[in-house]
């Protein structure tokens, strides 16, 4: 079965901006890997790369890394970028538009799509925290202090409604969308890959407010 079509069938979700594609069942089992999440990663974070360069950076062979990148382009999610390399070298790139997983809630419980989500998700939050630690330890060696000096981490508790959250993810998604329409696909001369990590959740051992209004004093 040509599984590139199949994600290409699959429609936008609007749920977050930018997102292009809901992985269907075939290519998320695919992705459900640990080495495969890393090289679909590396792609999406730094642009096309060969195998051998991906294997350099992730410490595997580069025999891995070419099956494993293979298994990626027949699942749909990776393709050879034809504008770069000479003879036998190949350079592979994520394919264009952004991907979501379903969401694990609509399927079955200990079915293997369900399976496949739960590993993406941890996978995915594992990397997202190995980024930022990176940062905080390298940074000051890597980067001039134009960067240093604008790279934020905040950490803001409110409380507030269903409705409250989602009015607020709405307008965070707004401001997303302008950034991604503008330099996703056109990147300005001197940029660097940047990544934008924000987590709005309610916290679980956290308690509901009391209905009961406070007068104030």
């Amino acid at each position: 079965m040509d599984h590139t079509n199949d994600i290409e069938a699959q429609p936008s979700s609007t749920r977050h901006p930018g997102v292009d594609h809901v992985l269907t069942s075939e290519s998320l089992k695919s992705l459900a890997h640990p080495l495969r999440v890393r090289l679909y990663d590396e792609l999406s974070s730094y642009g096309p790369m060969t195998a051998s360069g991906l294997a350099e950076r992730l410490g595997e062979s580069s025999g891995s890394t070419s099956y494993h990148l293979r298994q990626l382009e027949r699942a749909g999610l990776v393709q050879e970028d034809r504008s770069r390399g000479k003879g036998r070298e190949r350079w592979w790139e994520r394919r264009p538009g952004s991907i979501a997983i379903p969401d694990a809630r609509e399927l079955r419980p200990g079915s293997a799509e369900r399976l496949a989500v739960k590993f993406l998700e941890e996978e995915w939050y594992r990397a997202r925290e190995q980024n930022f630690r990176e940062f905080v330890a390298d940074g000051d060696d890597v980067f001039e202090p134009e960067w240093l000096d604008i790279a934020t981490s905040d950490t803001i508790n409110l409380r507030l409604t269903p409705d409250q959250l989602h009015g607020l993810v709405t307008d965070i998604d707004v401001v997303l969308k302008k950034y991604i329409d503008a330099y996703k696909r056109t990147p300005t001369p001197g940029s660097r890959p940047v990544q934008i990590q924000i987590n709005a959740f309610p916290l679980v051992r956290g308690e509901a407010s009391d209905d009961t209004p406070k007068e104030r004093s």
